[in-house]
């Protein structure tokens, strides 16, 4: 299965970094790469995910704080963004 990562993914994912490094960057540089990662073993049509609180979307818990919205089709993953669970969504 193929993962394409759209540019809010990539973008809200910069944002998390930026917001963590100005406190301490290796963990920041962690985080992002942890994330991203779990973003790439969603190659693996077994790898975990759940239903997602929009309709036609999953959801990847990547991180106790963190989730990853994403939409699936038979042959592609598409990754849409990154959410801190504290906030709104929808």
């Amino acid at each position: 299965m193929k993962v394409l990562r759209k540019p809010q993914y990539w973008e809200s994912l910069q944002a998390i970094e930026d917001y963590i490094a100005h406190d301490n960057p290796l963990a920041a540089s962690d985080l992002w790469l942890g994330i991203d990662e779990q973003v790439s073993l969603l190659a693996d049509p077994n790898f975990p995910r759940r239903p997602g609180r929009v309709a036609g979307t999953l959801e990847l818990v990547v991180h106790p704080n963190y989730v990853v919205i994403l939409e699936q089709s038979p042959h592609t993953v598409t990754v849409l963004e990154v959410l801190h669970v504290a906030m709104k969504y929808p």
